[in-house]
């Protein structure tokens, strides 16, 4: 039996000058474009001149043993070699983008060029050949080592056996391959670092911006009171390696979570336990001056001992926008309209006629076509959809929910055509029975997909296919309560049904809702999103249209009993749940994995 072989790095951070030769030599030996890296160093600075000193971590994929990537790909472009590499091939990617919502390290990129999504591979070609990765022949101070770690002869073995090393994120999972030799906090983990709003090369001009949105401020004041309540010792001199809950890097917006306005007066050097500052705010949550002073030292570790001044991961721009939160959006109203037509006459609820059920079918058909248009829209190679089907990845939730929505689509075709044709086949409780499973299906099938999106900490939520399935009930219940009231053929029977069905599913909805915003998180990005909806820049949105327009409103109508009010409560659910679905959607992704 030949000898396993685990390729890994580990980066030396006490050699490392922060030359970039190892990112030139990236660039070079791959030919990538200006703009994005598959290597690139992070600076972080620590204390006041003149006790300052600059910390350089070397930023790039991590070639998990239990990779993500690979996992939620569905055309296998990512893979796991025999030999631990995780390689990429562009001509099987299709662009869905899913790869950079799995990987917790914002280790991937879409290609300007090639449009497909790209990563460090470990210079494969060149290991295939005997020679190691370029960035580690380049590098002037053998600060990066690359190597089999079952070798206890390579260099990284013995590195590794006999310093104390750190790695990135290791809660995720992921088991990564990318060590660190005096790792620094501030770098491996991105909220802990406080950023300016310029520093060096921040402004680049090639730097891909997220789509319309601006990045919120980091939460100084959120920070640094969570740290001082942390069991971290923060005495002179100590580099906390605590994560201060909140913080941000891709900060800079004026409608964040900590609700900066214009520039903070301590960040052009006013005092920051003044008033007006952030330490007065952050002081006043404690009654002592232990707590105080926790606070204060807090504030300076974050603020002036731990600065990012060179970055370029921020260019790994928000990869899923409207067309995905439309794509939620519709499907779920095509498998609420399937789910609830179908148990409405399996139940005996409404009587089980063929032509009522294909009407029901067609609506429901016309929005699961609008969300395959949507899914490929959204596709950077769009052209190549047809993959997911015919190079399937059977671990990915895109593959399954390919199937599942192509299944439904030709279960309704069926409907459609039999139900206007009289066939009382159509509405038989086996018949009746396969439509609302299919339904479910399609409406939480992505609640799993979500779930493969490792570096997206509010997705990972237990309660996600409950929630799906919910807003399923929203999305079905309203479309046919709506249909009814103006009058469409065959559906004013199901307004009644209906509309306890939308009034349930608001309920659930609102509980699901509050349980997953509210409640306390497992991790501080999660903690963080939720902020960012609740109180960032996404709170109108999240207040004004998921709440009050999206379930106060509805469920007032709903209550009065009026059917012109109930067509109104459905329109009003609608439109609440789009707000609900771009706050959820959108507001994870707005936090720094690198």
């Amino acid at each position: 039996m030949a000898p396993i072989t685990n390729y890994g790095f580990v980066i030396d951070n006490r050699k490392c000058i922060g030359c970039h030769a190892c990112t030139v030599a990236c660039k070079g030996e791959h030919d990538d474009p200006i703009g994005v890296n598959k290597t690139w160093v992070k600076y972080i600075e620590k204390g006041e001149f003149p006790n300052t000193n600059r910390n350089f971590s070397v930023m790039r994929c991590n070639h998990c043993d239990d990779s993500p990537c690979t996992d939620v790909c569905p055309v296998t472009a990512l893979w796991e070699r025999e030999d631990g590499i995780v390689d990429f091939d562009p001509e099987r990617c299709i662009g869905c983008k899913a790869c950079m919502q799995g990987c917790p390290y914002d280790a991937l990129y879409i290609d300007p060029n090639t449009e497909t999504a790209a990563k460090c591979n470990y210079c494969s070609h060149r290991v295939d050949s005997g020679r190691e990765p370029a960035c580690v022949t380049v590098c002037p101070e053998d600060a990066i080592l690359a190597g089999d770690l079952e070798n206890a002869d390579t260099e990284i073995s013995r590195t590794i056996s006999r310093e104390e090393i750190q790695a990135r994120k290791p809660e995720k999972g992921t088991e990564p391959k990318l060590f660190y030799v005096d790792g620094d906090e501030g770098s491996t983990t991105p909220g802990t670092t406080a950023r300016e709003e310029h520093y060096m090369w921040s402004d680049a001009p090639h730097q891909v911006e997220t789509e319309g949105a601006e990045v919120p401020d980091f939460d100084l004041q959120k920070a640094a009171e969570s740290l001082a309540e942390s069991d971290v010792a923060l005495g002179d001199g100590d580099e906390s390696e605590a994560r201060a809950d909140g913080g941000d890097p891709d900060c800079g917006c004026d409608s964040c979570a900590c609700g900066q306005g214009e520039e903070s007066e301590s960040a052009a050097g006013a005092d920051p336990l003044s008033d007006g500052g952030y330490g007065t705010a952050a002081a006043a949550t404690s009654n002592d001056d232990e707590s105080k002073g926790r606070t204060e030292r807090a504030y300076e570790l974050l603020h002036e001992e731990a600065r990012r001044v060179y970055d370029v991961g921020e260019s790994h721009y928000q990869s899923w926008g409207w067309e995905v939160y439309s794509y939620t959006w519709t499907k779920g109203i095509s498998a609420g309209t399937l789910l609830l037509s179908a148990l409405f006459m399996l139940l005996g609820v409404v009587d089980p006629d063929p032509i009522t059920f294909a009407a029901s079918a067609l609506v429901s058909s016309l929005f699961l076509a609008a969300t395959g248009v949507l899914l490929i829209l959204d596709l950077e190679q769009p052209t190549r959809f047809h993959w997911v089907l015919l190079r399937p990845n059977w671990n990915s939730w895109l593959v399954k929910g390919a199937y599942i929505i192509t299944v439904a689509g030709a279960y309704l075709g069926l409907a459609v055509v039999g139900g206007f044709l009289g066939v009382d086949a159509v509405v038989h409780p086996v018949s009746l029975g396969v439509g609302a499973v299919l339904g479910a299906a399609t409406a939480v099938y992505t609640a799993f997909l979500f779930s493969q999106s490792k570096g997206r900490d509010l997705w990972q939520s237990p309660a996600m296919p409950l929630h799906m399935f919910a807003q399923s009930i929203v999305a079905g219940g309203g479309t046919l309560v709506i249909l009814g009231v103006v009058g469409v053929p065959g559906f004013g029977e199901m307004v009644g049904p209906s509309a306890l069905a939308l009034g349930a599913g608001l309920v659930l909805h609102a509980v699901l809702v509050a349980s997953e915003i509210f409640t306390p998180h497992q991790t501080e990005d999660a903690e963080e999103a939720a902020a960012r909806i609740t109180r960032g820049r996404f709170r109108t949105a999240f207040w004004a249209g998921g709440v009050v327009v999206g379930i106060v409103l509805p469920l007032a109508a709903l209550a009065v009993g009026s059917p012109a009010l109930a067509a109104a409560a459905g329109a009003l659910a609608l439109t609440g749940l789009f707000a609900f679905e771009y706050c959820w959607i959108t507001a994870p992704q707005t936090i720094s994995l690198a």
